[in-house]
């Protein structure tokens, strides 16, 4: 693996996407130059002061933390592009107008240096083209680089060579991109919009010409869009919103342009033939919304429009805005719940009503379309699928749901429906589509272009991931088991290290259960006797606490000593982790609450991914933190005032408990470590593909190391009364002010009190042990009030909490 490296990098063009680039490469520790034209008026770097301004407000943050933002410097073309000369990494951001990025690549060539990458972010003009604006000596460092909105969230890079760029440059960009930013990346050819936004795009339009064929509203289509059929929550309207009415207008009319009618006719073909034409078209409703400056989400109107509260949908018989219903029809939504996806799609076919023939249709035609491209657009049908997976949040690519559904099955109903001139499009499906019988195989995607399938990427980079987001057909290790209950599985993986044990939570969105627990506890001793680490690892969500509906039948049947002992137990695994005679390394992604917080606190250490959210949440609930977690951050307290002259813990309390009594959560990885749940010491990987394998070897190097657990600390000082007392203060005034109810009062007062070591003198010593028994008792009397079990209630019923 090369040792290449971004050490400054800058981006050109501060709109939407430039500013939220820089950010993101903020995020990765890499100071950034924003370049954008000179303010005609006033500071001359006027523009991107602005642009850099609005990142620190714009939800959810392009910034990990808000600090990033101080990484990012303004500049502009006129007085700084001398600074050029220090950046290993240039990206253009600029309009997607040819002649302007001609006229930029003429200004920026004297100040490069003869090692810089430079890459476009355009989303479809021709990267061969685009290089033709540099000098000749330059053209080899020049490929396209197209992130999708928003960069930080997106996984989907696109990298485009040109017919001169360095296979090494390539390498190494990918490389960099994929360890460093977290990015999927799909290699794509210098076809017209490339691969995510050429099918994405003619989905869209598949879908609105469906839409029109079939007279169904837009909020129809958005219920039957979206993830029912394994599409994001926006679906297909409220995406377009999203977006912006305008863009999805350019990018269509991009399409328009740079696209022809005829019929491809040889491999290797550039990709801009496509029968499909006649449909690159802006709908006339479309071109209205735009003229009267309803552009979406970012106007407040444009398919979909607020009003006060409720949600209100164009009508386009009415031409005018109503009520959104989006009723599916039940024999529609029978059909789509089917688990088995060849009889959904076969009912689908055989159903007459218009829901169901939609939903076919639309199917039918993106299949239809990346069938008849795959030669052209995309080396193999794996890349299509990622694209559409990481561009566009498919659960699945289009070549997925079509092998899923029966290959041959599906090839034929395709093909009936061209034959009788049912389909957008007339063309033929390839020859290869009946000689197969699927495109996804253990040994590799199918490559249309070269008629072989194609095995993954073999750069260094890909060894990181141990379990590799993986394809419809792909196989997967799953490791040797080693022990497993109804909760968990202890396990390991043979050829990537034997020594180093992994642990495994198997319930339902990782609750913690009882035999969860027990499980875990079990985990730990078997890894202390025969191994050399132990690694607490699964897909996100990391953990989402405590399972409720074990809790809320004990309180229902009043067995409070049962839930105590439940809590103790609870109490126990945190400590088996922070005490095991062999090193427990936390490895975590997405949510991470209330007790599996708690967990990954006490481990010997964490390698958490950048997109983690993590939090004491308890309060939401009606209870406090009662795993250890109010303990361990009484004893940092005490540990932190320890060196400092003032030695009073409640300095270093104060913050924790606003955190703990608002149920905070972090917003990145990187945050987690300002709210204190993560440690300065602690990784933050920006791919979750490379947690587990980092995992590993940081577990490893610990034993190595020569790991022995820490003894448990003795003396602990804590705030006692008098830092209850300043809570209290806080409160008061909250209630006062109407921001927190009376029982919100009585949960924060309870955190407070385990967090200052229970109603004790201040200062008094105090041990572990007392800690647990405090938070412990706290929180099984906050389970005993009928306002903490109706907020337990509410939050399994319908997901959200309660205020009472």
């Amino acid at each position: 693996m090369s040792n290449f490296i971004v050490r400054k990098a800058a981006v050109l063009g501060a709109g939407v996407m430039g500013a939220q680039i820089a950010a993101h490469l903020a995020n990765a520790e890499v100071p950034v130059l924003l370049f954008d034209l000179a303010a005609k008026a006033g500071d001359p770097n006027g523009i991107v002061t602005k642009a850099i301004d609005g990142l620190k407000k714009l939800e959810p943050s392009p910034l990990a933390t808000q600090d990033r933002v101080v990484y990012i410097d303004a500049a502009n073309y006129d007085q700084h592009l001398d600074q050029l000369k220090d950046c290993d990494l240039i990206i253009e951001a600029i309009a997607e107008k040819m002649a302007w990025k001609d006229d930029l690549y003429r200004r920026i060539a004297p100040f490069i240096a003869p090692h810089a990458i430079i890459a476009s972010n355009t989303s479809g003009l021709s990267i061969n083209r685009l290089s033709e604006g540099l000098p000749e000596a330059l053209r080899a460092q020049f490929c396209g680089i197209h992130f999708f909105n928003p960069p930080r969230y997106m996984h989907l890079v696109e990298l485009i060579a040109t017919k001169t760029t360095a296979p090494a440059l390539l390498d190494n960009l990918e490389a960099w991109l994929v360890s460093r930013l977290g990015k999927g990346i799909v290699r794509a050819r210098d076809t017209p919009n490339f691969v995510a936004n050429r099918v994405g795009v003619f989905s869209m339009l598949a879908v609105m010409h469906h839409t029109e064929h079939f007279g169904l509203g837009f909020d129809v289509v958005d219920a039957l869009t979206g993830p029912l059929i394994g599409r994001p929550k926006s679906a297909t309207y409220r995406t377009a919103d999203v977006v912006g009415l305008d863009v999805l207008a350019h990018a269509i009319r991009t399409m328009q342009d740079t696209l022809g009618s005829g019929v491809l006719e040889a491999s290797g073909a550039d990709g801009s033939a496509d029968p499909w034409h006649g449909f690159f078209s802006v709908p006339a409703w479309l071109s209205a919304l735009i003229g009267q400056g309803a552009l979406g989400q970012k106007t407040r109107c444009g398919i979909f429009r607020k009003d006060g509260k409720a949600i209100k949908v164009l009508d386009l018989a009415a031409q005018d805005y109503r009520e959104t219903a989006g009723d599916i029809a039940p024999e529609v939504l029978a059909i789509l719940k089917r688990r088995n996806p060849a009889e959904k799609f076969a009912q689908l076919r055989a159903s007459q009503h218009p829901q169901a023939q939609f939903l076919w249709a639309i199917f039918r035609d993106v299949f239809h379309y990346v069938a008849f491209h795959l030669a052209d657009v995309a080396d193999n049908a794996r890349d299509i699928d990622f694209a559409m997976r990481w561009g566009f949040g498919w659960t699945q690519g289009p070549f997925e749901t079509w092998q899923a559904a029966g290959w041959q099955a599906i090839a034929d109903a395709v093909k009936a429906d061209i034959d009788a001139g049912r389909a957008m499009c007339q063309v033929p499906l390839p020859d290869w589509v009946f000689e197969r019988d699927g495109v996804h195989a253990a040994a590799g995607a199918y490559s249309a272009s070269a008629n072989v399938l194609k095995a993954r990427s073999t750069l260094a980079v890909y060894q990181r991931q141990i379990f590799p987001e993986r394809v419809l057909g792909e196989l997967q290790d799953q490791g040797e088991t080693l022990w497993e209950n109804d909760g968990v599985r202890l396990w390991r993986l043979p050829e990537i290290d034997g020594d180093i044990a992994i642990v495994s939570v198997k319930s339902k969105y990782h609750t913690l259960g009882r035999d969860v627990i027990l499980g875990l506890q079990q985990a730990v001793v078997r890894a202390g006797q025969a191994y050399k680490g132990l690694v607490l690892w699964h897909e996100a969500p990391f953990a989402f606490g405590a399972n409720l509906k074990e809790v809320v039948e004990a309180i229902a049947a009043g067995q409070f000593d049962l839930l105590e002992n439940y809590v103790a137990e609870f109490q126990n695994t945190s400590m088996a982790f922070k005490y095991a005679s062999v090193p427990v390394v936390a490895a975590v992604q997405g949510m991470a609450l209330g007790g599996g917080c708690e967990f990954l606190m006490h481990c010997a250490k964490r390698v958490v991914a950048l997109e983690s959210y993590i939090g004491l949440v308890e309060a939401g609930v009606g209870l406090i933190p009662a795993g250890g977690g109010c303990k361990e951050f009484a004893i940092r307290a005490w540990q932190s005032a320890a060196k400092t002259g003032g030695n009073d813990p409640f300095e270093f309390i104060q913050p924790v408990f606003m955190t703990i009594a608002m149920a905070r959560v972090s917003k990145s990885g990187a945050q987690a470590r300002e709210l204190g749940f993560v440690l300065d010491t602690d990784k933050v990987v920006f791919n979750a593909n490379e947690l587990l394998y980092v995992a590993i070897r940081e577990a490893r190097a610990l034993a190595e190391a020569g790991y022995y657990p820490k003894l448990s600390p003795r003396n602990i000082k804590v705030a006692g009364r008098t830092g209850i007392a300043n809570c209290e203060m806080m409160l008061a005034n909250m209630k006062e002010g109407g921001m927190i109810s009376a029982h919100d009062y009585k949960v924060a007062k309870a955190a407070a009190t385990a967090l200052c070591g229970g109603d004790v003198e201040t200062g008094s010593l105090v041990d572990e042990a007392w800690l647990l028994t405090v938070e412990r008792k706290l929180f099984v009397e906050l389970l005993k009030t009928p306002e903490t079990g109706q907020r337990i209630s509410h939050t399994l019923e319908t997901g959200k909490p309660l205020r009472n």
